[in-house]
């Protein structure tokens, strides 16, 4: 069964219009997608590659973990349950920003949240087919040579830069 969400406006707003992510997408609708860089206590982030038999960019890297924000939810809320459903953790993501983000399948308002993670992850392998640790300049020099998700780019990319500024 597919993902139901709620269609936002251009401003993140909900319109009180629920609809399947699939159509979501096809139709090019905005909506709400939560996702969080997982850091370790040394700092590395958790890269993973998607499985294969997912539908959306299967065997593709991503820097981040998450998924669609689904009916009623807060983005964090949506953040803390991809994580536990996607690696087998229960941390309360700390949402960082919002933006909305145009690559990818269709447009769509993406929360970018980060989290301290433990070094022992159980990772659903209908979701991750491989995972890692990799130190930002690690990351930076792979970013270009692995086929990484569209939105891995901009939000890696938009992740450092919020960080540079509150450093």
């Amino acid at each position: 069964m597919d993902e139901l969400v709620e269609r936002v406006d251009d401003r993140d707003r909900v319109l009180g219009v629920v609809v399947s992510r699939r159509q979501a997408i096809r139709e090019g609708r905005l909506h709400r997608v939560a996702v969080t860089v997982c850091r370790d206590e040394r700092g590395r982030i958790l890269v993973h590659r998607r499985s294969e038999q997912l539908s959306r960019f299967p065997g593709l890297y991503e820097v981040m973990v998450g998924g669609a924000v689904d009916v009623g939810e807060s983005y964090e809320q949506a953040a803390a349950r991809e994580l536990t459903e996607e690696l087998g953790i229960h941390v309360l993501p700390r949402l960082l920003f919002t933006f909305l983000n145009r690559s990818g399948l269709s447009p769509h308002w993406l929360g970018v949240h980060e989290a301290v993670v433990p070094d022992a992850v159980v990772p659903d392998p209908d979701e991750v087919a491989w995972h890692g640790r990799l130190t930002e300049p690690e990351l930076r020099a792979v970013l270009p040579e692995w086929p990484f998700t569209p939105d891995s780019h901009e939000t890696f990319s938009r992740y450092l830069a919020f960080r540079t500024a509150r450093s």
